[in-house]
């Protein structure tokens, strides 16, 4: 053990050396894309986003490392400091990390390294924290979750098949995972030695410590369920539905004054701006220098199931102020009951309004929001994750927007338009009054708490997210969980949720 002492430099090294042959394809699992970026993509983001973190180094297949640079340098990773080739091998690629890494820090200088299989793409923030917080005290971190199946030692015998020979005990067997993490001085010394061994085979950087270094001690990080490692042709779609269900915190409150910096001198859009939600990022904007246009059918007429009417507003406003930086749609209705009986015009409104509006709006502020390189805004409910009886055109609707924001934000990236999704937590609006009457006082989030969250993400350089805001404590436990963490609990709840 070492005694904890100024934080060391931490790089983590991302292994992305693997060719894609378990799941059957072309180019490398870790170039696949899911949930609209390339999984490399994804793992690179963990880091960039860690405060622990103070350099990411990518060590690629040889053939894909311009693949990769490509990849860095659109997604603007700042922390990536250089993508290398790798080698044949896990301990092979580890060695020429180990090497770069060496020749880079004086003599005498010692940092944290973290290996990361980049084909684990949703690798929590905590456990990140967690090994670098660990590697203050210990020279060697492993990450790894208990096994929740029986393991059997088996044997084959000649053409009669595998026979087994032990089943060793549940309750001390870990599944391992990564990052592993290490100081420099300590992995590098490890290699030195494994190296001259002629017999030196590894398929982890543990190991190699556990073999040639017997007396220092490998911790242990409790990893996470959902810290999969995608291999076969099933963790793909895994994966990828766990992005889409995912949410993120709102980003945290910014100010008043942070607000008239990004908004002064703006033009906005909110259509359903008359009441509610709307109304609220209309006058929380205007009242921080941004020129807003508030629009609805009860103040300006403007009927979002109408395309032109949409198309009439943008216009408008591009044309008495130049610009158009932020657009966002709070417009729904809500309307409950059995789809057998269902009229077809009420069928056609929720239709149109919940899902055709934000498409329209969505198509005819392109041009506009590629131009100033601005954000739509779009919302969504609880309900998007699974729907419920009698919820059916609601629930449907609104999972359809966080696909269609999902999807435009992969495909505006290159133009600079940013595209989120509110997904509101009960929320005391006009509309739910209408469908459930008056609530308990405290129960419900206030529409002015979502409006401001709302704003944070406008100014926020965020692209597509799905963003929770709920009345939780952030202090508290449930209000911790990763996006992940909630969208299993999501997947698995037998509860019914209460919308919008």
């Amino acid at each position: 053990m070492t005694s904890p002492a100024t934080r060391r430099r931490t790089v983590a090294v991302v292994l992305a050396g693997g060719t894609g042959q378990r799941v059957g394809l072309s180019i490398p699992k870790q170039l696949l894309k899911i949930a609209g970026k390339s999984i490399l993509e994804h793992t690179l983001c963990v880091f960039e986003n860690s405060p622990e973190v103070d350099e990411i180094i990518v060590l690629m297949a040889p053939d894909y490392v311009t693949e990769a640079e490509k990849i860095v340098a659109r997604a603007g990773l700042g922390k990536v400091s250089r993508v290398l080739p790798g080698g044949a091998t896990r301990s092979e690629t580890t060695s020429v990390a180990i090497r770069h890494i060496s020749d880079g820090l004086a003599d005498g200088e010692d940092a944290c390294l973290l290996f990361h299989d980049a084909v684990r793409p949703l690798l929590s923030q905590r456990v990140v924290k967690e090994c670098v917080r660990a590697l203050e005290r210990y020279q060697a971190v492993d990450v790894a979750i208990p096994s929740s199946d029986t393991i059997i030692v088996t044997r084959t015998h000649g053409d009669d098949g595998e026979f087994i020979t032990e089943v060793p005990d549940r309750s001390r067997l870990r599944r391992g995972q990564t990052p592993q993490g290490f100081h420099l001085s300590t992995i590098r010394r490890a290699y030195e030695l494994a190296l001259a061994d002629p017999s030196f085979e590894a398929t982890d950087d543990c190991s190699v410590v556990i073999k040639y270094l017997p007396d220092v001690p490998v911790h242990v990080v409790m990893g996470d369920e959902y810290n999969m490692k995608v291999t076969q042709p099933v963790d793909v779609f895994i994966a990828d539905k766990l992005f889409q269900l995912a949410s993120s915190t709102a980003p945290a409150a910014v100010g008043e004054e942070s607000y008239r910096e990004a908004l002064h001198g703006r033009t906005v859009l909110v259509f359903g701006g008359s009441y509610g939600i709307g109304a609220d990022i209309a006058r929380l904007a205007e009242a921080a220098g941004a020129t807003v246009y508030a629009l609805g059918r009860s103040t300006t007429g403007t009927h979002v199931e109408n395309p032109a009417h949409i198309e009439e507003a943008l216009a408008k406003a591009y044309a008495e102020t130049g610009r158009i930086d932020y657009v966002v749609n709070t417009a729904g209705v809500l309307r409950t009951g059995r789809l057998a009986d269902t009229d077809t015009d009420t069928i056609r409104e929720a239709t149109e309004v919940n899902y055709l509006a934000p498409v329209n709006i969505a198509r005819f502020s392109y041009k506009y929001l590629a131009e100033s390189h601005g954000q739509l805004l779009l919302f969504t409910s609880s309900s998007y994750t699974r729907g419920r009886s009698e919820y059916s055109l609601y629930s449907s609707t609104k999972a359809a927007v966080v696909n269609l924001t999902q999807a435009l934000a992969e495909e505006w990236a290159e133009d600079g338009v940013r595209v989120n999704c509110v997904n509101p937590e009960r929320t005391a609006t006009p509309m739910r009054t209408n469908a459930f009457g008056q609530e308990p006082a405290g129960s419900l989030l206030s529409s002015e708490t979502v409006a401001r969250s709302a704003l944070d993400v406008l100014v926020s350089r965020m692209t597509g997210h799905v963003v929770d805001v709920r009345q939780q404590d952030p202090t508290s436990a449930s209000s911790s969980q990763s996006g992940f963490e909630r969208a299993i609990a999501s997947v698995l709840s037998r509860q019914e949720v209460q919308e919008l």
